[in-house]
């Protein structure tokens, strides 16, 4: 039977459908979860996907972190399941303190959306052991709220422990250290601001590279990390 993968839905969610589509097209079995359901309903990883939750109001993210369903997703994911936060999703993951730092708005106060070459800054996590350490890849992206923020003691032990997954090679929006995804400690959950939903095939997309992170889950539910 083919692993499941949960992925979220908040009023406001745009890319569930993409996202679910994504994790089909890799082979999962997708199931579908709701904002106030605290069930997980025996899913073996979690996407948290993009859109406006609640419409970005208070603070992208900051509402739909304190949704029932995310306190089964942050007890899961201390327990080593593998959790995505694309764009939106990232910004909760932040929210919720799965992940460290904060995205806030772009450089110059603009929306941004254009295919975003992106480098793999860590190959060895739950969501791309399908990649190359190093490797270019081609992913659309599309945010108004996307650059990376933390204080230095924060950015010099992502830097120093490799937690930095993905970095911009044209920096648009001003992140630090080009930063557009990170992990954390134990590799298990990345959120990046990236779109890899959608670019999975190439009649709607840029390239399939964004298939290799769903791939690369499928990998670490069969193969547990010890």
């Amino acid at each position: 039977m083919s692993a499941k993968i949960g992925v979220i839905t908040f009023p406001g969610t745009l890319d569930d459908v993409d996202a679910a589509r994504a994790a089909r097209t890799a082979g999962a079995q997708v199931v579908d979860l709701w904002h106030a359901d605290a069930d997980l309903h025996g899913v073996d990883a979690v996407v948290v996907p993009g859109g406006f939750s609640y419409g970005d109001y208070l603070r992208s993210g900051a509402i739909s972190a304190l949704a029932p369903v995310m306190r089964s997703v942050i007890e899961a994911a201390d327990k080593g399941m593998p959790v995505l936060g694309i764009c939106n999703g990232f910004q909760i993951l932040t929210e919720t303190g799965l992940l460290p730092g904060a995205l806030t708005r772009n450089k110059g106060l603009h929306f941004h959306c254009t295919d975003a070459v992106l480098e793999v800054a860590n190959a060895e996590t739950a969501w791309t052991n399908q990649f190359e350490q190093g490797q270019h890849i081609l992913i659309p992206s599309k945010h108004g709220e996307g650059r990376f923020q933390a204080s230095a003691e924060t950015l010099a032990r992502l830097e120093g422990e490799g937690q930095v997954v993905f970095r911009y090679l044209d920096n648009y929006n001003g992140s630090l250290n080009s930063i557009a995804g990170i992990t954390n400690e134990r590799g298990n959950v990345v959120g990046l601001m990236p779109h890899p939903e959608h670019a999975i095939e190439m009649l709607t997309g840029p390239s399939l590279d964004g298939l290799g992170l769903f791939k690369s889950a499928l990998e670490a539910i069969a193969q547990p990390a010890a």
